[in-house]
C-alpha cells in the first residue's frame, strides 16, 4: 500500500511548505530557549517569564503542527477548524514576539562585552540581574549579559516574527483549502 499526500494543488503544497517551515523555526526556538532556561536553572535561579512563555508556546505549537500535518496527510483534517487554530497560534506568537522583542529593538549587541567576560556572570551576579527575594533572573538584565546572549535572543525574536508570518500564511492556506474541498464536495454531490 503506497502512501501519497493529498492532491490539493498549489494550496496543498503551500500548506505542506508552511508546516515544514513552522516545524524548523519552532525547533530552533525550543532549542535556544531551552538552552537559556538550562543555563539559568544550573545557576540555581528561576528563568524570566518571557523565556518560559516562549518555550511553552513553541512546544504547544510544534505538537499542534505535527498532529495537524499527520491528519492532513491522512485526509482527516478539518480545514476550517485548522484555520481557526492557526489564527489562535498566530495571536499567541505575536504576543511572544512582542514580549521577547520589547527590550531588543534598540539594543546594539556589538556594544556589549564579549562572552568570555561573562562566562559565570549569572551565577555570581548581584541585583538587578537576579532578584534577591525570588532568585528570578531579570529578562532585560539577562539579555544584556554579553554579545552571545544578545545575538541568540535576537535570533529567537527573529524566529518568533517568522513564526507569526508562517501562521498567518497557513491560516490563509487553510481557508483556501477549506473553500476548495467544499466546492469539490458540492460538485461531486451534484454529479452523483
Amino acid at each position: 500500500m503506497a502512501m501519497t499526500a493529498p492532491q490539493l494543488g498549489a494550496l496543498g503544497v503551500t500548506f505542506t511548505v508552511m508546516r515544514a517551515c513552522q516545524f524548523a523555526c519552532l525547533i530552533s526556538v525550543i532549542g535556544l530557549c531551552a538552552n537559556f532556561v538550562n543555563e539559568i536553572a544550573t545557576a540555581e535561579h528561576s528563568p524570566p517569564s518571557e523565556l518560559v512563555g516562549a518555550l511553552t508556546v513553541a512546544v504547544t505549537a510544534i505538537i499542534y503542527v505535527i498532529i495537524t500535518y499527520i491528519l492532513y496527510y491522512d485526509n482527516m483534517l478539518s480545514m476550517l477548524t485548522t484555520a481557526g487554530l492557526d489564527g489562535l497560534l498566530l495571536i499567541a506568537s505575536i504576543v511572544v514576539a512582542s514580549l521577547i522583542g520589547k527590550p531588543l529593538s534598540m539594543l546594539n549587541c556589538a556594544a556589549l562585552p564579549s562572552s568570555a567576560w561573562s562566562s559565570n556572570f549569572v551565577s555570581s551576579a548581584p541585583s538587578p540581574i537576579k532578584s534577591i527575594i525570588t532568585k528570578t533572573v531579570s529578562y532585560i538584565s539577562f539579555v544584556i549579559l554579553d554579545q552571545t546572549t544578545c545575538y541568540q535572543i535576537k535570533a529567537v525574536w527573529g524566529l518568533c516574527i517568522t513564526i507569526c508570518l508562517l501562521f498567518a500564511f497557513s491560516t490563509l492556506a487553510c481557508l483556501g483549502l477549506w473553500q476548495r474541498i467544499r466546492r469539490e464536495t458540492k460538485t461531486k454531490d451534484i454529479e452523483g
